[in-house]
């Protein structure tokens, strides 16, 4: 029986064998690996994630998918509710996280991501092409944003490629493309307070167009933004992460504001 897609869950699902190809040689899977699967959906990724691993985790919101997939795969350990809310404490470390996530969560599933990066060993997503390039984007260019300083600071990324909508049923109206995560050693972040990270690059990229001096008040000020090497005058987006988390540290030392 074919299941209808559900506009609420923004389901869009992935039929190209070309495809779903690609992104399981980009995964690698190994059978000692801890694989979790976002969203399967009708699980075109999960037949052949399955036929490379013992046994896989998935995690379904749609119950009348979730139900089938059981049935099908009696080696897939299903968690029925929503990704956001998921508890990854659950299962084990060194998690291997694999999705074509609905565009509709994807970007608080990828904050979310943040907040459990020390589980992970790696993580390879499907998100719109949008997305993706925002999450990857270099500072000084216009699709460089809150979400690449958060994520950048957290993980290595790589775009892989990318997929047209006629992959997916029904088709989407953007591109997508695949993305691959995987989170920088302990030794590396230095920010000391991350809620503080998030609030400096909230409020700069909230008024992004302004310069730093305007965007940053109230923050941090002109003299603590020149203590730090930073010119006052530049806008957020031609900050680099390494720039956002010296304002950061420099807040928490009590400098500037």
């Amino acid at each position: 029986m074919t299941h209808v897609p559900r506009k609420r869950y923004g389901q869009h699902f992935l039929h190209d064998r070309g495809v779903i190809a690609k992104i399981v040689a980009a995964v690698d899977p190994q059978p000692g690996d801890a694989i979790v699967e976002v969203g399967p959906g009708t699980g075109a990724l999960t037949r052949p994630l399955l036929d490379r691993v013992p046994g896989l985790e998935a995690i379904e919101i749609d119950r009348d998918l979730a139900a089938r997939l059981e049935a099908e795969h009696p080696r897939l350990r299903l968690h029925r509710g929503d990704a956001l809310k998921f508890d990854f404490a659950r299962l084990p470390t060194g998690l291997r996280v694999v999705g074509n996530l609905p565009y509709n969560v994807s970007t608080p599933f990828l904050f979310r991501l943040v907040e459990v990066a020390d589980r992970l060993r790696d993580a390879h997503f499907m998100l719109q092409k949008e997305v993706v390039d925002r999450m990857v984007a270099a500072p000084s260019t216009s699709e460089y944003g809150r979400l690449s300083v958060m994520l950048q600071y957290r993980f290595e990324m790589r775009k892989l490629f990318d997929v047209k909508p006629g992959a997916f049923r029904p088709p989407p109206k953007v591109d997508s493309a695949v993305v691959r995560l995987v989170p920088r050693p302990a030794a590396t972040l230095v920010v000391r307070d991350r809620a503080a990270l998030a609030r400096v690059v909230t409020a700069a990229f909230i008024k992004r167009r302004k310069q730093l001096r305007n965007a940053l008040a109230g923050v941090i000020d002109e003299d603590g933004l020149r203590a730090l090497g930073i010119d006052p005058r530049l806008r957020p987006e031609n900050l680099g992460v390494p720039q956002y988390v010296a304002i950061a540290n420099a807040l928490g030392s009590g400098a500037g504001g």
